[in-house]
């Protein structure tokens, strides 16, 4: 036992050592692409705070800020710096942040109004999670030949709206957990205020009145530090009780650019095992004037290339036994009301796509089913499932929920009648924020016939609470649920450098851990696996030379997708909040892969419950640095795997049989 014992501490020491010499210490700013920055990494744990810059009313009443998906940003990294353009309250603004060493970085702002204004100020904030800085104080100092500390202030609640107001060269933020602080070359105007949730510091960078003949600018340095958290890390499976099958990693790849699509599709399929496929119908090339016979048209040549090619790649799936879904993003004028221009430039006021012409549901019904029949007929795909792509939204079909009811029925009857085996999606929703759309299909027991598959889009809302109603939605209807448009960032085509960048990866590969884990779905398909938000790098895509090459997000997913096929999630308790999982085995062949996210630092980790037949596993890591590397082979003693999680990195065992 003695012996036992220290060959295991040995083990201990000698893979945290590895990791420590392998894995590279100093701090790294996280900068979202419309200019937020979440936190710095120190030692691979995130110290979390986030930053704003933020358009203050008068009177401190009313206030605009920068955050996601609310404008038009630029994003670019230079080296050491991660440069983001934009703008807020009438103004365009630069913000570079600088990495300066461990658990700190300098930024600067650039702001030049573009329209007279009269406001409270243009601020830049921070704000402190109660989570770690409950209890806090602020220290307030001057800088001079030595610093001298002019204040030490409790952080309390405000009695009005007007926070507590300071001028000083440095502000620091204590608590038994965290340390944060600012620092200034000059005597700047500071501001506390007390919130709910967290303590919130304001740096005035402009006055309240201004001009578009002004400029304004500002330096400042944050550091960041605290107590690591490198406590053990439980994970307990239950191979017992397998829940819903999941197939594997799937992918989106609706046609948008011939020059680079084929390349990056072609490498993706070749590169990694695809599940599931999304393909787009376009339907409004398809049968673009209503008295005409679509079929006819094709069958004497005419069939428009887009089409063509479109019914290609679904083809291109099936012959790899990959399903295929078939969505439509746009209807053909005669089948809506209204102007489909109204789709695009309505937008502004909140109006997306069109109804359908309650008039015309036959001749919908049958143009759409010429679609599948001829799809079957001349390539030989029989799509699984159909959608009009979040018509919860109108991109660009729009439903209301009970008319998406009634479509499903009326369109799943006709289907029916023609003999077409594919299945009706259940939601297809823009976001799972949508989730009241899919609740009349589900309420009437006349759609349950027609319904293949319940789904929706990854892109936003996806907290705890609503990604478990998705989940119960699908058990209540006993169908599988499919996220068929998988990340995170629905204006990341705009800012595409973000794509490069760890960040990224690193949150969207945490959001798949936690759809697999709650919702259990039989697919996530990833959007693209083409040029458009790709998961490669190289000719010419998003401006980067050289030959196409995977980029660390590929990695994640081709991680991902190692999972063995015909496999089941499995149940799991894990003690660190820090480490975001999914278990999955398939129990007849005996193979088991256990996905790990670890958001912090490196730390010891034991899984439980292995069966016996599990006797080694592969451990496979993708990082900052490292694209689904074999680091190790782990032993299991006893159903027990012992090792090392590097920090911030994606860790999968497989087991080996």
């Amino acid at each position: 036992m003695k012996l036992t014992g220290l060959i295991k501490r040995l083990h201990w020491f000698l893979s945290g050592l590895m990791l420590m010499l392998s894995v590279p210490l100093s701090a790294q700013t996280e900068v979202m692409a419309w200019g937020n920055i979440t936190g710095i990494r120190v030692d691979g744990q995130l110290m979390e705070f986030e930053t704003s810059i933020r358009a203050i009313g008068k009177g401190w009443i009313g206030q605009d800020a920068t955050g996601k998906e609310r404008r038009r940003t630029r994003y670019d990294r230079d080296g050491s710096l991660q440069i983001v353009n934009s703008e807020i309250g009438g103004c365009d603004f630069t913000q570079t942040v600088k990495e300066n060493g461990k658990g700190s970085a300098v930024v600067s702002l650039s702001i030049n109004p573009v329209r007279d204004t009269i406001i409270e100020g243009l601020f830049y904030c921070i704000e402190l999670p109660d989570r770690y800085y409950s209890g806090a104080k602020a220290i307030f100092s001057t800088s001079g030949s030595t610093a001298t500390i002019i204040g030490v202030a409790e952080i309390k609640p405000q009695k009005d709206n007007v926070p507590m107001q300071v001028k000083a060269n440095e502000i620091r933020v204590e608590s038994s957990l965290r340390n944060f602080s600012i620092n200034f070359d000059d005597e700047t105007s500071l501001y506390l205020r007390k919130t709910n949730s967290s303590t919130e510091i304001y740096i005035r960078l402009t006055g309240s009145r201004l001009s578009r003949r002004q400029e304004f600018g500002a330096t400042f340095t944050i550091k960041a530090d605290g107590i690591i958290d490198d406590a053990l890390v439980e994970i307990a499976l239950d191979v017992t009780k397998p829940g819903a099958r999941f197939d594997g990693f799937g992918g989106n790849f609706r046609l948008q650019n011939p020059g680079l699509d084929p390349g990056v599709i072609q490498y993706c399929l070749d590169s990694m095992r695809v599940a599931w496929g999304r393909v787009e119908m376009p339907w409004q090339l398809w049968h673009p004037a209503e008295n005409t016979d679509p079929v006819k048209a094709a069958d004497d040549g005419n069939l428009h290339q887009h089409v063509k090619q479109s019914m290609e790649m679904a083809q291109k799936l099936a012959k790899m036994g990959i399903p295929v879904i078939i969505s439509d993003w746009a209807a053909p004028a005669w089948a809506i009301l209204g102007d489909p221009r109204d789709a695009f430039r309505n937008r502004s006021r909140g109006i997306f796509g069109y109804p359908l012409n309650p008039d015309k549901l036959q001749k919908i019904y049958e143009s759409i089913a010429d679609y599948l029949v001829y799809l079957k007929q001349h390539y030989g795909v029989e799509p699984e499932l159909f959608s009009f792509n979040e018509s919860d939204l109108g991109i660009n079909v729009r439903h209301t929920g009970r008319e998406h009811a009634e479509f499903i029925k009326g369109i799943g009857a006709y289907f029916a009648s023609r003999g077409i085996a594919t299945k009706l999606l259940l939601g297809d929703n823009s976001d799972a924020t949508t989730f009241d759309f899919i609740i009349p299909a589900m309420e009437d027991a006349g759609t349950h016939k027609y319904i293949g598959a319940v789904s929706f889009h990854s892109w936003r809302g996806c907290d705890d609470e609503t990604l478990r109603k998705w989940a119960g939605a699908a058990k209540q209807m006993n169908i599988p649920l499919i996220i068929a448009e998988g990340s995170t960032d629905a204006a990341a085509w705009n800012y595409p450098e973000i794509f490069f960048e760890q960040p990224f990866a690193l949150y969207e590969i945490n959001l798949y851990m936690r759809l697999c884990s709650f919702c259990q779905p039989l697919s996530i398909l990833q959007w693209q696996l083409t040029s458009d938000y790709s998961v490669l790098a190289g000719q010419g895509i998003f401006g980067t030379e050289g030959p196409l090459r995977p980029t660390r997000r590929f990695w994640n997913l081709k991680q991902l997708a190692s999972t063995p096929e015909g496999a089941f999630s499995l149940p799991f308790i894990c003690n660190r909040e820090q480490v975001n999982c999914a278990a999955f085995g398939n129990i007849a062949r005996g193979e088991y892969a256990v996905h790990m996210v670890n958001n912090g630092a490196a730390r010891k980790a034991i899984i439980k419950g292995f069966p016996e037949s599990v006797k080694t596993l592969n451990m496979l890591v993708t990082d900052d640095t490292k694209g689904m590397e074999k680091i190790n082979v782990i032993p299991v003693s006893g159903g027990s795997a012992e090792l090392v999680l590097p920090p911030a990195a994606f860790i999968t065992l497989i087991s080996n049989n």
